[in-house]
């Protein structure tokens, strides 16, 4: 066999065994934009902590803010 031969079955065997490969995204780059209602405030003192997005697992999930004493 030629050694142009082996080249471009070597080509093909790896174009072959590579079309099969599916590489998933691990996460979009921005999680969509917060739609947070603030409730009223509970007692005078506190403070709104927002809530914010987290990462888990295979989908942006939204952790609700919080009113907070200090």
């Amino acid at each position: 066999m030629s050694p142009t031969r082996k080249a471009i079955l070597l080509a093909m065997a790896v174009t072959f065994s590579l079309s099969g490969c599916v590489v998933e995204q691990t996460h979009p780059r921005r999680p969509p934009p917060p739609v947070e209602v603030i409730p009223a405030i509970p007692a005078p003192g506190a403070q709104w902590v927002p809530g914010h997005y987290r990462w888990a697992g295979n989908a942006w999930l939204w952790e609700p803010g919080h009113w907070r004493r200090y």
